[in-house]
């Protein structure tokens, strides 16, 4: 009988909801698939309680892991530490929050090992902080690109998957670590890297639920309530505040993150569009660039924001000011 190839899942924790996570570790050891290793790292969180649940697993279940920070790395730091404790030929990552159905692992390595892509994700249905359902299918109802293939110019242009969908290669890895200074986001450069070398494929089925709540670092708000959140006043100057923020943390600096790790010309003329871009003050015209570097099809809604937030911001403001 072939042996079974080991998946590393790697989850990070910082002052994490008791409830939400443990509702996470008994999903991913309950996994289908048993021949995992689950190492989990800590951002030096204060709250006592995080580290005494993470201790009791650890006594429960011999494949996980643990490892305590002495200093607050951050989240993307956090993920390339423990990349480079990793040694499993395929990796998944995990959020701290949500809900893993029991075929997920299996199926995302059966997917990989059958395509021979660097990087395989999934779709998600959303759910709130008591785990009612909110959508069926979280890249549907976010009109995200499905991606899938090698050197897809969306893969740098915006970030169209979550870090918790993708299971990938260990030779993936070794390209990406360590981290260039710009990296911002472990799952928008996972996918950039990916599409550059032996690519990407999908499974259209959702493989686990993803929470959404009220301390989400990321999370599937809608226009509205990101401006509610973000809002700082109501004249034109601080909507141009907020939009240059919004593009540049959106956009801008994943983009720019993708940048370190490409020496071709075409990516820099993206980098140049957004800069145009942010600096624009009432209105820009060149409409060609937003569809060559950021349309695909089914954007739905999505395209008429975003072309009102880069090109027509004086419009865009009478949104901000009702939000």
């Amino acid at each position: 009988m072939e042996q079974e190839e080991l998946v590393d899942i790697l989850l990070t924790t910082y002052n994490s909801n008791i409830n939400f996570l443990k509702k996470q570790i008994d999903s991913i050891l309950n996994q289908s698939y048993r021949n995992i290793k689950l190492y989990i790292s800590d951002d030096c969180s204060s709250e006592k309680e995080v580290i005494d649940v993470l201790k009791e697993y650890q006594k429960k279940d011999d494949r996980i892991y643990l490892f305590f920070q002495e200093k607050n790395l951050g989240f993307s730091k956090n993920f390339e530490f423990l990349l480079g404790v990793s040694t499993a030929e395929f990796i998944m990552f995990s959020d701290h929050d949500d809900i893993w159905y029991s075929n997920k692992v299996q199926k995302s390595l059966e997917k990989i090992k059958n395509t021979k892509a660097d990087l395989v994700y999934c779709d998600e249905k959303q759910v709130d902080e008591t785990g009612k359902l909110l959508n069926e299918s979280y890249l549907k109802y976010k009109n995200f690109p499905i991606i899938e293939g090698k050197e897809n110019l969306l893969c740098f242009t915006r970030s169209v998957s979550l870090g918790c969908s993708q299971i990938i290669t260990k030779s993936l890895k070794e390209k990406l670590l360590p981290f260039k200074s710009d990296v911002i986001a472990h799952d928008w450069i996972t996918m950039f890297v990916a599409s550059l070398n032996n690519g990407i494929s999908f499974i259209e089925e959702p493989l686990f639920a993803y929470r959404l709540h009220g301390d989400n670092i990321f999370g599937g708000r809608s226009f509205k309530t990101n401006i509610k959140r973000n809002k700082k006043g109501k004249k034109y100057k601080d909507f141009l505040g907020y939009r240059k923020n919004t593009i540049k943390k959106a956009y801008y600096n994943g983009a720019k993150m993708c940048l370190a790790y490409t020496k071709e010309e075409k990516y820099e003329k993206i980098i140049d569009y957004y800069e145009k871009i942010m600096n624009s003050k009432y209105i820009n015209l060149n409409l060609k660039k937003y569809f060559e570097f950021l349309g695909y099809k089914n954007m739905g809604k999505r395209a008429l924001k975003e072309i009102m937030l880069f090109h027509f911001p004086i419009l865009s403001y009478f949104v901000y000011l009702v939000a």
